[in-house]
């Protein structure tokens, strides 16, 4: 599956999941991406919708003037499987309160998107995972780990087990990548592992990733360092944490206007957006 020719061939990388709809996150990384030089892409890797009721065809006109692949939000959206909600495939350690909010986000969402059609076709026909080959190295680009779209395998809570590290390391012996690229767990991870290999995961693009911040994080992969907040060397390649620093204020009154508060989404996401989770860069960084 992961074990194929690279669809894309570049000298620089940028992966950001978890936009979650936000429209400025969005007009940032696009400014800041747009200043790498040399040949580079720019992929989405899944749930770039979310929260954005009012600006889905917004978000969506955007996401694809780049590469993008599915996320369980996406892959919800386009084609529900029953019973599946948001299909967010929580671990056992999310509270039942959350998993019911984020179902009935996911229904409201649906029904936004299906004015859109087009664009629900759109994102069915966008492929699970991507295989780059970024300054001469393999880096396989999935939403939630090597097994699955939804898996919770490269969590920063799996890869602080000997099981979890295993499994990575077997992933990556079957995919023959030097990198892993995810997003989906919502929480960022910079794991290394022997022979010079990277797990990352960004967390969220559009959202708060640390505790008392209001920036989301991108993944940058580049021959080429630059200013990041963290960063491991993947043989010929540097693996960094880009912050996305947005207008926070500008995206709090927007996320109000759709979600105010009481909403199923303000519940669960507000205190994250505005203070940030209770997690931090060290954290981050030490799987």
């Amino acid at each position: 599956m992961l074990a194929r020719d690279p669809d894309v061939k570049i000298d620089t990388l940028w992966v950001a999941g978890g936009l979650y709809g936000n429209p400025f996150a969005l007009e940032r990384l696009l400014e800041l991406y747009g200043r790498e030089p040399g040949p580079k892409a720019l992929v989405f890797n899944g749930d770039f919708h979310w929260f954005d009721v009012q600006d889905f065809i917004a978000i969506d006109d955007a996401v694809r003037a780049h590469l993008a692949t599915r996320g369980n939000v996406e892959t919800e959206l386009a084609a529900p499987a029953a019973g599946a909600g948001c299909g967010c495939g929580y671990p056992d350690f999310v509270d039942d309160g959350t998993v019911e909010r984020s179902n009935r986000i996911i229904e409201r969402l649906r029904a936004a998107a299906q004015r859109h059609p087009a664009a629900l076709a759109r994102l069915a026909a966008l492929p699970m995972h991507l295989v780059a080959e970024v300054g001469g190295e393999r880096v396989a680009i999935v939403h939630g780990d090597a097994d699955s779209l939804a898996g919770w395998g490269f969590s920063q809570e799996a890869l602080g087990t000997a099981d979890g590290r295993r499994a990575a390391g077997e992933a990556f012996e079957r995919s023959g990548a030097r990198v892993f690229a995810s997003s989906h767990t919502c929480l960022p991870v910079m794991a290394r592992f022997a022979g010079e290999r990277v797990v990352v995961n960004n967390g969220a693009a559009g959202m708060p990733n640390f505790h008392r911040t209001t920036f989301g994080l991108a993944t940058r992969i580049s021959a080429r360092r630059s200013a990041s907040l963290y960063a491991q060397r993947a043989g010929a390649v540097f693996v960094e944490a880009v912050a996305i620093d947005y207008d926070a204020r500008a995206w709090q009154r927007r996320f109000l206007a759709q979600w105010p508060e009481g909403s199923d989404a303000h519940r669960s996401y507000y205190q994250r957006i505005v203070r940030g989770p209770r997690y931090t860069p060290g954290q981050a960084a030490a799987a």
